[in-house]
């Protein structure tokens, strides 16, 4: 937990926009490198936090198993349809929680890279999958 007298621990980085798969396969690569440097062993609830330009969050996290999970905030509730289609899937979830197969990650953040005005790394978010231990980042 931050103590409020302290600065905080990460802040918003403006987004540049990817638009090929090599974009985004950097942007991984920069992304792990990061968190490598900025998350400690002992966190939990580690992943990134995409704030969209026309309202909204999105926060992501890979597991160790194989699978993305999105937590998308009830103000970015109109994104679902273009996450379906960039995961290829029927329908949406119930509630809020989207787990996705990783094979989807350059495929979603190539369709989401146009909505999104900044990101940040986030530490302690309860992405409501307790069962999952860690992330893959």
């Amino acid at each position: 937990m931050q103590d409020n007298n302290e600065p905080p621990r990460f802040r918003p980085v403006p987004w540049s926009g990817l638009e090929t798969p090599a974009d985004v396969e950097l942007w991984i690569e920069e992304h792990n490198q990061s968190m490598l440097q900025h998350i400690g062993k002992h966190e939990t609830g580690y992943g990134v936090c995409f704030t969209l330009a026309e309202g909204g969050e999105i926060y992501l996290q890979t597991t160790q198993d194989g699978a993305l999970i999105l937590d998308v905030t009830p103000e970015a509730a109109w994104v679902a349809p273009l996450i379906m289609a960039a995961a290829r899937i029927g329908d949406a979830p119930p509630g809020r929680l989207w787990v996705l197969p990783d094979d989807k990650l350059v495929q979603l953040m190539i369709g989401l890279s146009g909505l999104i005005a900044s990101s940040i790394l986030v530490v302690g978010h309860d992405f409501g999958l307790r069962r999952r231990m860690g992330a893959a980042w």
